[in-house]
């Protein structure tokens, strides 16, 4: 059991024979009585998002989620195929159930997958990414007063925006959270 003043991004909680996924959680402080968490939800079967008001007092059932260590292989089309590195165990997923994390998969590198019941319902893409930037336009003579950016796109086929001196064939990391580069390799 949780209280509502413990939910953050990502926790899967039981409600209603539903299996939910925080999305968003904001508390608010009332003048009067206890109080309020506001949050946004998605139904992890369905793919839903609400939103849903919780007083800070109850006490809702977390769900059990499994987390696994899985290797991006390749993608076809819309297909993008992954391998359990634990038992070699291969599945299939689309666009669509993975999102905007599509841009930061490399072959070969590993990935984590929360199952529920044997269900993939999310994937944690590391923190930081190492990448080499494929296009980039060269930076300027000159341009450098103000410690200017450009945009360079890297494998993945993600746009990020770098300083002037990085150019392209360049190995960077890059922030998965904001998407921002971090320092040269």
């Amino acid at each position: 059991m949780i209280s509502p003043n413990d939910f953050r991004p990502g926790l899967t909680i039981e409600l209603d024979g539903r299996v939910l996924q925080v999305i968003s959680a904001d508390h608010h402080k009332q003048g009067r009585g206890d109080a309020i968490v506001r949050t946004r939800l998605r139904d992890i079967e369905s793919g839903d998002i609400f939103q849903k008001t919780f007083r800070s007092n109850e006490s809702i059932e977390t769900a059990h989620v499994e987390r696994r260590d899985f290797q991006f292989l390749y993608s076809t089309g819309d297909g993008y195929f992954f391998m359990d590195v634990e038992d070699y165990d291969q599945r299939e997923l689309d666009r669509e159930m993975l999102g905007d994390n599509i841009k930061w998969l490399k072959e070969g590198e590993n990935v984590q997958f929360a199952l529920y019941k044997g269900k993939i319902v999310d994937m944690e893409v590391p923190k930081a990414v190492e990448r080499r930037v494929v296009q980039t336009d060269p930076g300027l003579r000159g341009d450098t007063a103000q410690g200017g950016s450009k945009p360079a796109t890297i494998e993945g086929g993600a746009v990020v925006q770098v300083p002037l001196f990085v150019n392209q064939g360049d190995m960077i990391r890059v922030d998965t959270g904001s998407g921002q580069y971090v320092s040269r390799v």
